[in-house]
């Protein structure tokens, strides 16, 4: 017999300390399991140490356009890549730390380090120790996916975790995979000092944006210098003398890519592969996600997945939501579902790309008739006043059956400050405010939100 609480909570990402603290809040005792670094990915390797080098890449950018604003340097700026690492190291110690001093003052609650593994549907072994629950929370959290390039093995590679312990500034940066994860850290690295290519197997960036999207994305990072491969095939990689290469087959450019370091930023995938699911009677889908239903129950009903290891977000914020859940659920029975929230998320480059509903092809797919709005960057007030003006605004919106505009389906943000602008959409999104209602309402001037209902006068049939 293991030692006995009401729940046990696996993994302090974003939904795990929340869970145990609301829980624990309800009177119930709760075991916290933690492996390694406290807060998960978003603290220790994802959003908290990225946004942070982000913000340093974005003050290395103004300070080489000072002039450009009517401030004079004395000198070149120039970027000390440990003081960026130190900040950053700092900022994340000190979230990680804060969310270990939050679980460890819980009343009613129990830390324990270690791996934990299922014995069976209600067991858990950590260490040397048994623990039972009638209720367990699975917050695995996710890894960096390694792909399976001909000599891999035998190169040196970065992650998106090892990539933030450099100390000293690669020469030439090799960017496997021209998703979210590759282009941040490629323009990062770009306005750090260091000559980058990108490098992606689809005919454009980010493929599942909008093809005006994907193309003004690339057009900004080759305005900044960075080098962008599409239909990159047939990938291998190889060491050098002086560092490594890439070998790709595409219609353009050279067959293979020298540089010194390469980052493989081709996915994610879960930490599901050593938890002793098949003892709890816990199914897998065939990418190695956990199986949820619509209330993030696994096919064991005494157990939930939550975050990363459950396929259903893979978002911080989808990770806090997927822990509201669960909780109004158990403790106020709310019949909440996570197939009720509509997708929002944003691209970390400069500018931000802010992402609520549908995109065009999701419109096209699902058959609604529609029209769209878009407005450049180049006529938004606040934009030009920045001397930021590259992107767009662009809104979806269902054309009713006589014609007129109705609700908000979905908008593509391109442009500085659009990682918040798009907030001002996602409630109509969410409400299917019509277009009529959500233009009387008066915003603040000058702001960019201010411009999109004035991007929604002039709507245009979808293509």
């Amino acid at each position: 017999m293991g030692k006995r609480f009401d729940a046990i909570v696996v993994g302090t990402g974003q939904a795990g300390p929340a869970l145990a603290a609301r829980l624990s809040g309800a009177g119930m005792t709760v075991a916290v399991i933690e492996r390694h670094k406290f807060g998960g990915t978003c603290v220790n390797d994802g959003c908290t140490p990225t946004k942070t080098m982000v913000a340093s890449a974005y003050a290395a950018r103004i300070a080489s356009r000072a002039a450009e604003y009517g401030v004079q340097l004395s000198g070149k700026a120039e970027v000390d890549m440990k003081r960026v690492k130190a900040r950053k190291d700092a900022i994340v110690a000190a979230a990680s730390g804060n969310v270990e001093k939050w679980m460890r003052g819980l009343k009613g609650a129990t830390v324990y380090r270690g791996h934990a593994r299922f014995l069976d549907s209600k067991t858990i072994e950590v260490g040397d120790e048994k623990l039972q629950a009638d209720r367990i929370f699975l917050n695995a959290g996710g890894r960096p996916l390694i792909p399976k390039l001909e000599g891999i093995e035998r190169v040196p590679y970065l992650t998106n975790q090892s990539m933030m312990t450099l100390k000293a500034l690669p020469e030439h940066l090799i960017v496997v995979g021209g998703s979210y994860i590759g282009l941040e850290f490629g323009q990062m690295f770009r306005r750090f000092g260091s000559r980058v290519t990108v490098v992606e197997m689809a005919p454009r960036l980010i493929a599942r944006e909008d093809e005006d999207v994907s193309q003004a994305v690339k057009e900004i990072l080759e305005a900044e210098g960075i080098d962008v491969r599409l239909k990159a095939e047939c990938l291998s990689v190889q060491k050098e003398s002086n560092g490594l290469s890439v070998g790709l087959e595409c219609k353009e450019g050279a067959p293979r890519v020298s540089g010194t370091h390469v980052l493989l930023a081709v996915g994610r995938m879960p930490n599901t592969d050593d938890l002793g699911l098949d003892a709890a009677g816990i199914a897998l889908d065939k990418r190695g996600y956990i199986e949820v239903d619509e209330a993030l129950r696994t096919t064991n009903p005494g157990v939930w997945a939550l975050g990363d290891c459950n396929g259903k977000g893979a978002f911080t914020h989808t990770a806090w939501n997927d822990y509201e859940i669960v909780a109004d659920n158990l403790l106020s029975n709310a019949g909440r579902k996570w197939t009720d929230r509509i997708p929002v998320y944003a691209l970390y480059t400069d500018p931000p790309l802010g992402r609520v509903g549908m995109s065009e092809a999701e419109i096209r797919k699902a058959g609604l008739k529609a029209r769209v709005g878009k407005r450049p960057m180049t006529r938004v007030a606040r934009a030009i006043e920045k001397g930021e003006t590259q992107g767009f605004l662009k809104i979806h919106v269902e054309e009713t059956a006589g014609g007129d505009a109705g609700r908000i389906l979905g908008a593509a943000l391109l442009g500085t400050g659009c990682d918040e602008v798009v907030h001002s959409l996602i409630d109509a999104v969410y409400a299917r405010t019509p277009v009529a209602e959500f233009r009387r309402r008066v915003r603040i001037h000058p702001t960019v939100s201010e411009l999109l209902p004035t991007t929604l006068e002039s709507l245009a049939p979808l293509a």
